[in-house]
């Protein structure tokens, strides 16, 4: 599909509430195929619909396990907590510890419109959280600790650590 822009400051979009879809056909599919190919052209492991400049309740996620969509996804079960490092494509040179759910649980739909539950633990949870969090207009470093900035060479070596413990 289309590799889209995607916004990198704080912009008023990233700052609202997305809104729930309501419509399951190619429209829907042809922005997950863009988000998704967004994602993957940044070397990233998610993003939301907000951060192309589409106020609507989406998001695409691998953590290495595969592709996980999400729409309208909502958080209904959550356990334990751990802190660690996170970015964001939107903020490439910031990092800062922010403290996640251990496990989750998401409630939301495919592209097809049909119900599912998604549950992921450690990074995938982690991942599913921050993608929420843009379709609420909250940004990590509106919760991270510790906010600094990387290199591109540092961003790339917690990537590769990330990617090894997923497995």
């Amino acid at each position: 599909m289309a590799i889209r822009t995607i916004l990198n400051d704080e912009t008023v979009v990233l700052r609202k509430k997305s809104r729930e879809i309501t419509e399951f056909n190619s429209k829907l599919w042809n922005l997950l195929d863009d988000l998704r190919d967004t994602m993957y052209g940044a070397e990233g492991v998610g993003l939301a619909a907000p951060q192309v400049g589409i106020l609507r309740r989406a998001a695409v996620i691998d953590v290495g396990d595969g592709l996980v969509e999400l729409i309208n996804p909502v958080i209904v079960f959550e356990k334990g907590r751990i802190d660690e490092q996170e970015g964001c494509l939107s903020f490439p040179s910031l990092y800062g510890t922010v403290t996640r759910p251990a496990r989750v649980e998401i409630d939301g739909y495919d592209r097809f419109g049909k119900k599912v539950r998604i549950k992921g633990s450690e990074y995938l949870a982690r991942a599913m959280c921050h993608e929420i969090d843009h379709l609420d207009g909250v940004l990590f470093m509106d919760i991270a600790r510790g906010l600094h900035k990387v290199s591109k060479e540092e961003r790339e070596k917690i990537a590769r650590q990330r990617k090894r413990k997923a497995r």
